[in-house]
């Protein structure tokens, strides 16, 4: 039996997310993907997409949908994307409990082996 690996979005996110998209001719969805780089070994990205995959995993809240492939939630399971509002400017920012550490601007982490 496979485990079902969960991601969740911040209502902050949510909002976020579906002002972009009020803003774009067709509703886009959020893709959350992880990829080898960065200066801590992995890096997250953020992209708009309009369609999915046969190994997509859609994640929604208050009408604003996330995708993330399947080898991408292995990493980020349990996590949360959220919108961050600050000095540094405004961003997306993963709260990732599978990250052992991650770089100064939290755009890429590891994982302990």
């Amino acid at each position: 039996m496979v485990e079902e690996q969960s991601f969740a979005l911040s209502a902050s996110a949510a909002r976020r997310i579906k002002a972009i998209a009020a803003q774009e001719s067709a509703p886009p969805m959020l893709r959350v993907s992880v990829s080898g780089g960065g200066c801590s070994g992995f890096q997250y990205g953020f992209d708009f997409d309009t369609e999915t995959g046969e190994d997509d995993r859609l994640f929604e809240l208050d009408g604003a949908t996330v995708v993330v492939d399947e080898t991408s939630l292995e990493l980020l399971a349990g996590g949360e994307l959220d919108f961050v509002e600050d000095l540094m400017g405004a961003y997306f920012k993963i709260n990732n409990p599978n990250a052992a550490s991650s770089c100064g601007c939290g755009s890429s982490f590891s994982i302990a082996v």
